[in-house]
């Protein structure tokens, strides 16, 4: 305590004016109040400036810990990949068709994330990410072919083929960004015709490249 007590009266005695010192007058009790009451409102500034620290600090170690418990509590993306094609054994042959077609591919070799509907022949995306595309068509007896892939019921991208005589292809593709629920699928366009059989020519692939 005396030790202490020292100390503290040398500081108070320091912040007297450089004016008194070099006058050699001693520190009136004015002067030491004054020099003790600057003292401590540094002392309640740092007080206060260490508190607002200690906050800021505290909010953002909060913070991380929530953003840590949000990414802990979602559960983590499944893979999503399909391949398809028209014919399931034998030969099919669809069209020329009236109008425009949703084609219904049921041989599925690969459905992981079961994302593609073998009834409907619709991908629904299950997750929102960029997802990628192909569709191929395939054609025979000089018969014209072409196909859109269609986005809910935006056509994106097409494909197209005619020629006068023997087999004939298309084929085409695209990277989306879709949101969850929203739907792909293929659409054989008016007059057209498609072929499939066991090499399974005319098909339908996508799976997800990142989730977003």
């Amino acid at each position: 305590m005396k030790i202490s007590g020292s100390l503290t009266l040398l500081l108070l005695l320091g912040s007297v004016s450089a004016q008194e010192t070099s006058e050699s007058n001693p520190p009136t009790p004015s002067d030491l109040y004054a020099a003790l009451k600057e003292m401590t409102a540094s002392l309640v500034q740092l007080k206060a400036d260490m508190a607002t620290e200690r906050a800021q600090l505290k909010a953002e170690v909060n913070k991380m810990k929530t953003e840590m418990d949000k990414m802990k509590e979602q559960p983590p993306v499944q893979p999503v990949a399909f391949s398809a094609s028209l014919a399931v054994e034998g030969e099919l042959h669809i069209g020329p068709v009236p109008s425009d077609t949703p084609l219904i591919y049921r041989h599925v070799p690969t459905n992981i994330g079961n994302a593609y509907n073998t009834t409907t022949g619709v991908f629904t995306a299950p997750v929102r990410g960029a997802y990628h595309f192909e569709f191929h068509i395939n054609s025979a007896n000089s018969r014209s072919t072409a196909a859109f892939l269609v986005k809910n019921s935006e056509n994106v991208f097409a494909a197209h083929e005619s020629q006068p005589a023997h087999f004939m292809s298309s084929s085409n593709g695209v990277t989306l960004l879709l949101e969850v629920g929203d739907k792909v699928f293929v659409r054989l366009a008016a007059t057209s015709h498609v072929f499939d059989n066991f090499n399974h020519h005319t098909t339908f692939s996508g799976h997800l490249l990142f989730p977003m």
